[in-house]
């Protein structure tokens, strides 16, 4: 039997070892996935290997502690420097980024996505600002410290530090911090993040299975939201594929993991 899990810390959130565990069970895949709630990054590896882990999702705050443990980078997380998918090729760490065509799976219903504001600046946000300028969109970072800002300033963001911050308009605000995970934090002061709901169409979260403080204040302008439900349900898909050796097509494994929010 493979087995799989999710690191991060926080961790014990996590919906991944439901979905994916529907999936492998559903499809009779010998496999099984699991929580690995990890205190420090620098043990990433270790860890892995300890489990004898045939691969695994990583979440915050690892992301781009993942990048650097892997042999081998594929895909898009070579463009961002962030890993959210790892894979065990023979003893050989190989690692993917699914989060950012994951987040585009998951706004698909918000139509003309032009002009996008990221509140945040970790991994997360560095994956999802690339791939939206590759999509040619224009991207905004708003982060508390100006330092995290450089990798949005080097591939042609605006960016903002609570301090300067100058609102515009925009098509699309995500919040892509933690705020509001385990408490009632905002992920900027309340009066930058209320001017800026009053200035987008649309609001989204990488946050899932709670309304957080942010979302319940986009639902008191009566802006359309999304919390980060399909955002995982899009990367789950993608890295399941991976998990699976491609054994089965997307179309399939969206079949069998939409069935586990139903549980």
């Amino acid at each position: 039997m493979k087995l799989f899990a999710i690191f991060g810390n926080p961790v014990s959130h996590s919906r991944s070892p439901l979905m994916h565990n529907c999936v492998f069970k559903n499809l009779d895949y010998n496999a099984c996935y699991t929580r690995v709630h990890l205190k420090d990054g620098s043990k990433l590896r270790e860890t892995f290997f300890a489990l004898n882990l045939s691969g695994a999702n990583i979440t915050v705050p690892y992301k781009e502690v993942a990048f650097q443990v892997c042999d081998e980078i594929r895909g898009f997380a070579k463009e961002v420097g962030v890993v959210n998918t790892i894979i065990n090729e023979n003893g050989r760490l190989i690692g993917y980024n699914t989060d950012a065509d994951g987040f585009l799976f998951s706004i698909h219903t918000f139509p003309n996505i032009q002009k996008i504001l990221i509140l945040g600046a970790g991994g997360t946000a560095k994956a999802l600002a690339k791939r939206f300028l590759l999509k040619d969109i224009e991207v905004s970072v708003l982060n508390r410290s100006v330092p995290r800002l450089q990798f949005f300033q080097d591939i042609g963001c605006q960016t903002f530090s609570w301090e300067d911050f100058q609102v515009q308009e925009y098509d699309l605000v995500v919040n892509t911090t933690s705020a509001g995970l385990e408490d009632d934090s905002l992920p900027a002061p309340q009066q930058l993040i209320e001017e800026v709901l009053q200035h987008t169409h649309y609001v989204a979260d990488a946050i899932y299975g709670k309304l957080t403080p942010f979302l319940q204040k986009a639902k008191k302008y009566n802006l359309p939201y999304k919390d980060g439900a399909d955002m995982l349900l899009g990367q789950g898909i993608l890295a399941n594929e991976l998990f699976t050796c491609k054994h089965f097509t997307k179309e399939t494994i969206q079949e069998e993991m939409q069935k586990s929010f139903l549980l």
